[in-house]
């Protein structure tokens, strides 16, 4: 199992807790289905088949966040309150004003919940404590939102902050490609969006495609930034850094398949491409702050 996306978190002082203990704290808010009143139930479940909330694989911790939301369109509700509206016409001779649509709207809605289908989604969290990081495999920061308020609210004196690095990914990827040149360990790929910071927003964007430093030039000479940058680490993993220190559409290379160890069954194969995971990303995570001039000192509370 490989994250496909990263959104990166440190733990910005150490955090002795066990598994077992994680385990009951995240057990403070367990996923439970949607009531049949309810739009959405979110909590944590097993990332794996059995009870535990945390699987644990050489002192790293593997969780999920299950998220069920039932899906009743808008248009629905309101073709519905729509029809409901033209019967309270008849029958009282007038159209409900618009506190009476908003009423009735409202019990449209509560007859229609339990009747609405429930998509589930799960999205998984890695906490390195050895390494102090935090990852979220979700490409949007508002999902990765979502894991961190729920995490504070279970986790007793969790030491979180995003990443934060001295040197600005834009102002980074920008300086590699007008010198065609990544930082060492890394290769750049053919896939990049350069994006102007004038208020048209004007962005170029190049998809599978060799890269000319003649071109390159002249965008960032008309002042476009590199906004978005396909890389591969050490011949090992590939994947896109945005500006916003996001790493996406990570895909490990067939160097790697030369170092796993399979195991004999799933439960094995899992925890073997797991470990190698995590070994991975963590070593690839070092060499980005590396590359980015390193960290910034954790923010000091007020």
């Amino acid at each position: 199992m490989w994250f496909k996306n990263l959104q990166i978190f440190r733990l910005t002082s150490p955090w002795q807790i066990t598994a077992e203990e994680l385990h009951t704290q995240l057990s403070r808010i367990a996923f439970s289905q949607c009531a049949s009143n309810e739009m959405q139930s979110q909590g944590w479940a097993p990332p794996r088949n059995n009870e535990m909330l945390v699987h644990s694989v050489n002192k790293q911790f593997l969780i999920s966040l299950a998220t069920e939301k039932k899906l009743l369109p808008s248009s629905v509700i309101n073709q519905v309150t729509k029809a409901r509206a033209l019967e309270l016409e008849e029958q009282q001779g007038f159209a409900p004003g618009r506190k009476a649509m908003k009423d009735l709207k409202e019990r449209v809605t509560d007859e229609l919940l339990p009747r609405a289908f429930g998509v589930k989604r799960n999205t998984l969290v890695w906490i390195d404590p050895v390494n102090r990081w935090l990852v979220i495999d979700a490409s949007s920061p508002s999902r990765a939102d979502e894991v961190v308020k729920l995490l504070l609210k279970c986790c007793d004196k969790l030491p979180l902050e995003g990443l934060r690095v001295k040197s600005s990914p834009q102002a980074a990827m920008t300086s590699w490609l007008a010198g065609n040149e990544a930082p060492k360990g890394f290769t750049i790929d053919q896939d990049t969006e350069l994006k102007s910071s004038t208020e048209d927003k004007a962005t170029v964007r190049y998809v599978r495609y060799t890269l000319e430093p003649d071109d390159i030039q002249k965008h960032i000479a008309a002042g476009k930034q590199c906004t978005k940058l396909a890389l591969t680490w050490d011949d090992r993993i590939s994947f896109v850094l945005t500006d916003t220190l996001t790493i996406k559409r990570i895909k490990p290379l067939d160097i790697l398949d030369e170092d796993k160890d399979k195991g004999t069954n799933e439960e094995e194969r899992f925890d073997a491409d797991f470990m190698l995971m995590t070994a991975e990303l963590a070593k690839m995570m070092d060499d980005i702050v590396f590359a980015l001039d390193g960290e910034l000192e954790p923010a000091k509370a007020a």
